[in-house]
């Protein structure tokens, strides 16, 4: 029994584990929203809520903390330029998990995790489709 164990280990050793939450960290700051499981989605969860909160306060030893974990430059300029600044004024939770129901191959609950001021943008077919649609 794991009595007074902190944290999932989710089938994965620590290298693959690691990896898996720079990965989901990042893929929610570069969309904003992430379709996951359940359980990565809670682990995943404080890990990027402390993020954004090193990313609030933009000096040099926090965007090193920042490139150390997520390990794209990129990745860490979009934090720093623009998911942390839109919660300057917010003490904490960030991000939220929203529950979609079982997935279709193994009915693994799947949910949705995302930055709270996220906003769907409704997909729009090309012009060029619509007209040729409508003949």
């Amino acid at each position: 029994m794991r009595h007074n164990r902190s944290g999932k280990k989710l089938g994965r050793d620590s290298a693959h584990r690691k990896a898996l939450y720079s990965n989901l960290t990042a893929a929610l700051f570069e969309h904003g929203r992430i379709k996951t499981t359940e359980a990565k989605a809670k682990a995943v969860q404080p890990i990027a809520e402390k993020m954004i909160t090193i990313g609030k306060r933009d000096d040099l030893t926090s965007r090193r903390k920042a490139v150390a974990f997520l390990r794209h430059k990129w990745v860490v300029a979009d934090l720093f330029n623009e998911v942390a600044p839109r919660f300057a004024d917010r003490n904490g939770g960030y991000t939220r998990i929203v529950k979609i129901g079982p997935r279709p191959g193994d009915a693994a609950p799947l949910v949705y995790l995302e930055l709270v001021d996220y906003v769907p943008t409704a997909r729009v077919a090309p012009v060029a489709l619509q007209t040729a649609a409508a003949e």
